[in-house]
């Protein structure tokens, strides 16, 4: 059977905020969605099946890090990352640009690509724009990212320029090296810093190059939550109505909700597993630390109103107790209970919007949080 075209389309609008559907090889996604983070293959702490009920559609897998283990090639060999780590579904892998720039040592860019050595062994590495994308068609991601140079925060107009025209070259480099296929496709990432010409320019650049979708990209790397809103306000403008919009490594739930209100569609952050490892639990009451002493006698679930396991079958007491003993239980049920709430916050985003509601339930939700434990 012949797999759809990799399409996206708008089922409804409230203002600037979009429902849509995106059609995958791997099936479809309702959109605006947020992905969660399989960095090395895995969602940390969690089993695939775990990670389908709390309602994700949409995986990423990272190039930097596959490359350096397994290697891509043996991923290929394995009968590739679906397979290998029981996903069927859509997978998007982020090409390792970001994580060259934060993780890598003695990284030194080039306009061939970039060479480094890996955090884990010291081992030399290079990156192009080519075997980024060649990484991820091994891979076999639903979704291929083009390289690019995640510019650093603050930078000057004329170093975000620099970077800005980098990244679009290799752009062009990724965009000839991508394998078109039915179901798969390749996005494009706008950068230009905080600087409304630059974005301007980098999204005109990439619209030319017609990829399947279109990533926001150097943003949330420190220069905070109003700056970005500012920067969203008039840079999604400049992509196209008809194609996805991904706003890379955002966020918080209070940050999902301002960026699907300025047309962002999809969403990744290691937030949600990241906290629910170190004891913190966003719930509809705002962000507990349930190794907080306050927790040591809630017999409460941790959210009345979440259906995960964490909640339905056990306190905010028990939660407590786990993280106090440093039981491998406790993250593993926050990281269930955080992905499911994130996936609980977006699917309330595209019902308003199809209501046509979608300022009120942001109101109501951020009224929610204010609430705190005790509510």
């Amino acid at each position: 059977m012949t797999p759809p075209d990799f399409s996206f389309s708008l089922t409804g609008q409230d203002g600037h905020a979009r429902a849509g559907l995106l059609r995958t090889a791997h099936g479809e996604v309702p959109t605006p969605c947020f992905m969660a983070v399989g960095t090395a293959g895995t969602v940390k702490a969690m089993t695939a099946d775990a990670v389908r009920a709390t309602g994700t559609r949409v995986v990423l897998g990272n190039t930097y890090h596959l490359m350096l283990r397994p290697t891509a090639e043996r991923v290929a060999r394995l009968g590739g990352l679906h397979k290998m780590m029981d996903w069927p579904g859509p997978i998007l892998t982020d090409s390792g640009g970001f994580q060259i720039m934060s993780l890598a040592k003695l990284r030194k860019l080039e306009e061939k690509g970039v060479t480094f050595r890996s955090h884990i062994d010291g081992t030399a590495h290079e990156l192009t724009p080519e075997r980024a994308t060649e990484i991820q068609h091994l891979l076999d991601a639903t979704i291929t990212m083009q390289l690019d140079e995640c510019t650093k925060f603050p930078a000057t107009h004329h170093e975000a320029l620099e970077s800005m025209e980098l990244s679009l070259r290799w752009a062009r480099r990724s965009r000839d090296a991508f394998v078109k296929r039915p179901g798969y496709g390749q996005f494009g990432i706008m950068q230009g810093n905080v600087f409304e010409d630059l974005r301007r320019r980098s999204a005109a650049a990439l619209v030319e190059l017609d990829f399947e979708g279109y990533a926001i990209g150097g943003l949330a790397v420190g220069e905070g939550q109003e700056t970005m809103f500012e920067v969203l306000d008039y840079c999604t403008d400049f992509l196209p109505a008809r194609k996805p919009r991904y706003l890379m490594g955002v966020g918080t739930p209070d940050d999902l909700l301002g960026a699907v209100a300025r047309g962002v569609d999809m969403f990744d952050c290691v937030m949600p597993t990241r906290a629910g490892r170190t004891a913190r639990a966003f719930t509809s009451n705002g962000i507990f630390n349930m190794r907080n002493a306050r927790f040591q006698d809630d017999a409460r679930p941790l959210d009345e109103s979440c259906a995960c396991t964490a909640c339905t079958r056990h306190t905010r007491a028990y939660l407590h107790h786990l993280f106090r003993c440093e039981e491998m239980l406790g993250p593993i049920l926050l990281t269930t209970h955080n992905l499911t709430y994130y996936q609980t916050v977006m699917q309330g985003a595209r019902k308003a919007i199809l209501d046509q509601n979608y300022e009120s339930y942001c109101a109501d939700v951020r009224g929610n949080w204010q609430r705190g434990p005790d509510a």
